[in-house]
């Protein structure tokens, strides 16, 4: 009865919780907040000062009374308090948009998106934070899961699908089949250590110290997998990167080229690429000729890194090719949920959770 009344005079959400980026996606209206995951706070009080945008301008620029971090590290929790205060404000400023029949009170049911890796102990704290936010109900939804019903793909069919979701802090790949998933693996390697890799390579080749930011900023404008196609007459990009000396400690400049930064995230490509391969080599057979005819669907941010795409298939010796949209991928399956119930009760993680 209250379950009813409530979801009368709240929304239903669905929120890709991630390691860079949180999502929240309003169920019949669409997504409505994409902040980064990140708060700034007092670090004597406690006291939350910023949440999403505001607070990620103030990485590497606050003074000691002030911290500005990331609450999720590897797509796990690090900081539950924090955790549950940018989840209590994002699903407060859902609710504060008026509405035509009744006032709405911040007491939704959420689905929410967690690496497939994931201890159990882990799962609970995602849980237990969306519950003190103020959710009345949690789901937690596997990222390789939700991704594939994101991208449009056909989950509950017998034929297999293999999903790789490379975002912030993990990347995941998945076998699915008939409405589960058959083969896993979570690699809590991806966008955060491609731009601590960038960072290390200024460094080491320039005596250039740069923080996260910037080094995330060199990694949008020239990251790539793959250099330009043969006959191509293109010009590779290059840009002027701006940091500290270490011989000096003064101000310095220099230009980096696509080429340079493409050479410092080579080892990470190569880790994913390699773990996609062992992956493949574990899959049974019969879903292995369903997965050649489909392709590999690349979802999350990193997925867009130019020639990505194109490494995997020369690596794996199958087609790869990326969802639509392929960060929203796993907020829009937890949205598409939140109209299924039959299927949400066939994939949702149980295991012990309330």
């Amino acid at each position: 009865m209250f379950d009813f009344l409530f979801g009368l005079v709240s929304y239903d959400l669905a929120i890709d919780l991630g390691t860079a980026n949180t999502l929240v996606l309003i169920r019949g209206k669409g997504i409505a907040i994409r902040e980064p995951s990140v708060v700034a706070r007092h670090k004597k009080t406690k006291q939350i000062i910023a949440i999403g945008a505001s607070a990620k301008r103030m990485l590497g620029k606050t003074p000691q009374t002030i911290e500005a971090f990331r609450p999720l590290k590897d797509g796990v929790i690090a900081d539950f308090d924090a955790t549950e205060a940018m989840l209590s404000y994002y699903i407060k400023q859902v609710h504060q948009t008026p509405s035509k029949f009744f006032p709405k009170i911040p007491r939704p049911k959420v689905i929410i998106g967690i690496p497939s890796g994931v201890t159990e102990v882990e799962r609970r704290a995602v849980q237990e934070a969306a519950l003190s936010a103020g959710a009345r109900k949690v789901y937690l939804i596997e990222e390789p899961m939700a991704a594939a019903i994101g991208a449009g793909l056909p989950v509950e069919d017998s034929g297999g699908i293999l999903v790789c979701d490379i975002g912030g802090g993990t990347t995941e790949m998945a076998v699915i089949s008939l409405g589960g998933i058959v083969l896993n693996k979570c690699l809590r390697i991806a966008g955060d250590e491609m731009d601590e890799l960038i960072a290390n390579f200024l460094r080491l080749k320039y005596s250039l110290l740069v923080g996260e930011a910037t080094a995330e900023a060199v990694k949008i404008e020239l990251g790539s997998a793959a250099g330009p196609s043969a006959g191509k007459a293109s010009v590779e990009k290059q840009t002027v990167v701006r940091g500290r000396d270490l011989g000096t400690g003064l101000p310095k400049s220099v230009r980096v080229t696509a080429t340079e930064v493409r050479e410092a995230l080579a080892p990470i490509i190569s880790q994913i690429t390699n773990q996609i391969s062992g992956l493949i080599e574990e899959t049974p057979p019969e879903l292995l000729a369903d997965i050649v005819n489909r392709g590999i669907v690349l979802c999350g941010g990193i997925s867009q890194l130019a020639g990505l795409d194109k490494v995997i298939a020369e690596a794996t010796k199958m087609p790869a090719w990326v969802a639509d949209d392929p960060i929203t991928c796993v907020v829009r399956g937890c949205g598409r949920l939140l109209d299924d119930e039959k299927l949400l009760a066939k994939v949702r993680v149980t295991g012990g959770l309330r």
